[in-house]
């Protein structure tokens, strides 16, 4: 019985990372081309302090044997809204800062929006073009994006617990498989959202501006969705 409730937890875990604002939120950090490799890290790091958060909070709730309430849930839920908001936004302004456009074209008769970046030569010939800093190689912002998931999340996940759990320690191993399963599915759903955006080609570059384009708009009206529905 005990084994079954805490493969249970796994799976939930795994089922939790589809989640649309978690699928938004991810999408947005593996926009940018850093490879399947940085991807599959990015997702491990979401999962890693969506986990942390979930746990403390998690464990408090099951030691003080309450749940969170309602209007605090509310409260984290706006802020990872204006999280996603925020996002989205970014990527747009990413786009545009990049050279990232759309074009309206006809050929034959048909006119069809097209979108393109563009490399002109004086960004390659250019030396201070290709000055830049390097990122820190463990991907801080990541991680407080998963921690502020976790937060906002943590309600649901207590409920679940005392409803299933037998014991403390039951309690706590059920969250820590979720949390398990909840870092492995956003890493493989990572690295999925990644490949697109891993592939060189012109028609795979103009597939990924209107994927950008899509994730940046998609995640910033889920993060406005989500503060107009707290105020309203």
């Amino acid at each position: 019985m005990e084994i079954s409730i805490l493969l249970v937890g796994f799976m939930i875990g795994l089922r939790h990372a589809l989640e649309a604002d978690h699928v938004a939120a991810v999408a947005s950090i593996v926009t940018q081309k850093q490879g399947t490799s940085a991807a599959l890290r990015h997702g491990v790091v979401w999962g890693l302090g969506h986990t942390i958060t979930l746990f403390i909070l998690g464990t408090s709730a099951l030691l003080a044997d309450t749940l969170i309430p309602d209007y605090m849930a509310s409260i984290l839920e706006c802020a990872v809204g204006f999280m996603l908001l925020y996002l989205g936004l970014d990527i747009l302004w990413r786009m545009s800062r990049n050279g990232v456009h759309f074009h309206v074209h006809q050929h034959h008769g048909k006119r069809h929006l097209h979108a393109h970046q563009h490399h002109g030569d004086p960004a390659h010939t250019d030396v201070s073009a290709h000055q830049h800093k390097h990122k820190s190689s463990f991907p801080v912002r990541t991680l407080m994006i998963g921690v502020m998931h976790g937060m906002a999340g943590s309600a649901a996940l207590v409920v679940l617990t005392l409803n299933v759990a037998q014991n403390f320690w039951l309690g706590v191993g059920y969250m820590l498989l979720f949390g398990i399963g909840s870092i492995a599915g956003m890493a493989l759903l990572s690295a999925a959202i990644s490949l697109p955006f891993s592939l060189s080609s012109k028609r795979i570059e103009r597939f990924v501006g209107y994927l950008q384009l899509g994730i940046g708009i998609g995640t910033s009206g889920l993060g406005g969705f989500t503060v107009f529905n707290y105020f309203y």
